[in-house]
């Protein structure tokens, strides 16, 4: 049955293609955009209507990466569920980290993910890990795995040995697959559950200085300089970090970076709940930090924003600050909170959050994202923003509620989505 979505504010389209306040119809038939206009009255007998008006609609977004438990920690989250949160935030394609019980570093290991890609669902794309088993010691067969269809390299935690850098480069570069890298110093970091300064000592969590991010984005940047592979720098978390990918691009180094989106919503001063939630790697930067990071995403320095999708079971989370494991869940709560944290104050446009969750995040992985255009496969995402909803587990697809919004009130959510099929993307 063809489909026609009614009065959606289209965020992405031709200005030709909508009214004066940029809102137009969109005529879907076999899963294809067939029709964009101010208004559709031409259609085929039996279409549905779907009036979405007050609502945005715009190509699918894209997280460039999170993370399941399945295989060896379903209770966290199993593929499936995945699929379903991120089917309910309005992602149309994850990239799945490497790092679980069996690790992606072998030709089976993807087969099995992408073998729950059948369907028109959230596509997981996976990452493949660069060293055998995430261990940092021995590289993995990139050339095979790049063949059997791995979205990119990386091990999803820092490489500690330095040493394998530049052979990684020099493998990595001639087979045109981003290499995904989190700079940071171990060493350095320590045993530190927070961002080194005042409000670290203050609470009495042992602090991790920015020099275990900087020193540790420098170190990689030399090695591009030397050998120039595509590289995606992972998790900045520090105004100096800004600075030096601000840098290597007025150089014209061919790096690309992304900023977790809850670095862009908290940083030190929210720790005085000693929420678990809160608890991250790298940690929450201090205020400047994260006003550095907002800028940075604004101005294009930072490319693009990750969810880096994080579930840990009840048991795991409901513990004490510095023994919570790292990360939270986000890809149902983080177009609806960054909308009304940006767009809804106007420091963003709605553009700007759209291209930062679709259009870049495809850029940093070579990938084409959807499109609001005719003849394309409707890869979409309808957005009510007025919307408002309990954050329960009730309420969530994932498995994990691991969330400093859970329980609250939030403002914002997806209607529906329109995924692609494997062989569309």
């Amino acid at each position: 049955m063809a489909e026609l979505i009614k009065q959606a504010f289209l965020v992405t389209a031709a200005a030709e293609l909508v009214d004066a306040e940029g809102r137009g119809d969109v005529l879907i038939e076999e899963g294809q955009i067939v029709a964009i206009a101010p208004s559709i009255n031409d259609r085929p007998p039996e279409t549905a209507i779907l009036d979405a008006s007050g609502q945005f609609l715009g190509p699918g977004l894209i997280d460039l990466y999170s993370q399941s438990g399945e295989p060896g920690h379903e209770p966290r989250e199993t593929r499936d569920s995945l699929r379903a949160a991120a089917a309910a935030g309005g992602f149309t394609r994850v990239g799945l980290l490497p790092n679980t019980n069996i690790v992606t570093d072998s030709v089976e290991a993807i087969a099995a993910i992408q073998k729950g890609n059948t369907s028109s669902l959230p596509q997981l794309l996976p990452w493949c890990a660069i060293t055998l088993g995430t261990q940092g010691e021995q590289l993995s067969e990139l050339g095979e795995l790049a063949e059997a269809g791995a979205l990119g390299f990386t091990d999803g935690v820092p490489i500690a040995n330095t040493a394998l850098l530049r052979r990684l480069l020099e493998y990595a570069r001639p087979l045109q697959k981003t290499l995904a890298l989190w700079p940071c110093d171990l060493q350095v970091a320590g045993g530190g559950v927070a961002r080194e300064g005042a409000d670290a000592l203050r609470l009495g969590l042992v602090g991790v200085s920015a020099i275990a991010e900087t020193t540790a984005i420098a170190t990689l940047l030399e090695y591009i300089v030397e050998v120039p592979a595509r590289v995606h720098i992972m998790r900045v978390s520090t105004a100096r970090g800004v600075e030096l990918i601000r840098q290597a691009k007025a150089r014209n180094l061919p790096v690309t970076a992304s900023v977790a989106w809850h670095h862009l919503l908290f940083d030190t001063q929210d720790l005085e709940t000693y929420n678990p939630s809160l608890r991250h790697s790298p940690p929450l930067g201090r205020p400047a930090d994260r006003q550095a990071l907002i800028e940075g995403v604004a101005e294009g320095v930072i490319d693009a924003i990750a969810i880096d999708h994080s579930p840990y079971t009840y048991e795991e989370k409901t513990v004490s600050f510095d023994a919570a494991p790292p990360g939270a869940i986000g890809l149902e709560l983080a177009l609806p909170i960054l909308w009304q944290t940006f767009v809804e104050t106007r420091q963003w446009s709605a553009l700007r959050l759209w291209e930062c969750l679709c259009d870049r995040p495809a850029k940093c992985l070579n990938l084409t994202p959807g499109k609001l255009e005719i003849n394309v496969p409707a890869e979409l995402t309808l957005f009510d923003p007025h919307a408002r909803w309990n954050v329960t587990a009730q309420n969530l697809k994932s498995l994990a509620y691991n969330t400093p919004w859970a329980g609250k009130t939030i403002q914002g959510k997806v209607s529906k989505l329109w995924a692609p099929r494997p062989a569309d993307l």
